[in-house]
This record gives structure tokens, C-alpha cells and sequence, in this order.
């Protein structure tokens, strides 16, 4: 039987608002230990995803993290998965958009992330660090 997104998914979800700067999204990120940050909308009621990528290609171009915000940064044409997906199903999404993380939806609320950190982990045997902490 295949493994399915719940069975990897890390389920406390880091979630910020489109104001925060990159500074305070990395800040919360690294305190954390999470590669990704849901970003929570509340005047579109609309979800984004804000990847320590993200940060890096701001950084790289020059631009002041102090200044930055998550907003400019956030991918919001976002692959939803499901708990119910295979691993398989979550890895191809990935590999097709070429992006690390998935946000997981359960009737309209985000109840996880899945990374590739979390799919190797589960296909490697170490599923028992799955869900602690998340990448």
C-alpha cells in the first residue's frame, strides 16, 4: 500500500502575514528549523507560500531584507495536495512545478507541509523524525 501525505507531512505549519519583511520571515523560519512559511492573506482570504529560496534569490539580487516584504516574495500560483495523496502523487507535482514544498488543504484549511526532506525521510526508513521538524 503506498504512503500517503499525512503519513509525511509536518503539521505545525508556520504561517505569516504579507507585511512581514524577509528578515522577520527568516528570523521565525530559522527558530522554527522549517524551510517554508504559509502566507495568510486575510484581506483575499487567499494562501501563498514563502520558501527559504525565496529568500535567497532577494538576497542574491541585492535586495534590503528589512525592506522586503513577504508579500513581494510569495509564490501564490500554489500546488495544493491532499492528505489523502500518495507520496508518489506529491513527489510528481514537485518535480513537475520544480518547487520543495506542498501546502496540505483539508476542507479549506492548512493542515500541513510536505518537503522532499519529508518524502525521503518516509522512503528511507526514518519516518520517525517525520512531523517534528518540518523543512
Amino acid at each position: 500500500m503506498p504512503t500517503l501525505v499525512r503519513e509525511a507531512m509536518t503539521t505545525v505549519v508556520l504561517t505569516i502575514g504579507p507585511a512581514h519583511t524577509l528578515r522577520q520571515a527568516a528570523t521565525l523560519m530559522s527558530a522554527r528549523r522549517v524551510g517554508a512559511a504559509v502566507v495568510f492573506d486575510p484581506d483575499t482570504s487567499g494562501l501563498g507560500i514563502l520558501t527559504e529560496r525565496d529568500i535567497l534569490n532577494s538576497l542574491g539580487a541585492g535586495q534590503d531584507p528589512d525592506q522586503e516584504t513577504a508579500q513581494s516574495h510569495t509564490t501564490t500560483d500554489v500546488v495544493f495536495a491532499t492528505e489523502e495523496w500518495t507520496l508518489e502523487q506529491a513527489s510528481e507535482a514537485m518535480t513537475h512545478g520544480g518547487f520543495r514544498h506542498l501546502i496540505v488543504m483539508h476542507e479549506q484549511e492548512a493542515v500541513g507541509i510536505v518537503s522532499v526532506r519529508d518524502i525521503v525521510r518516509c522512503w528511507t526508513g526514518r519516518a520517525e523524525t517525520v512531523g517534528a521538524v518540518g523543512v
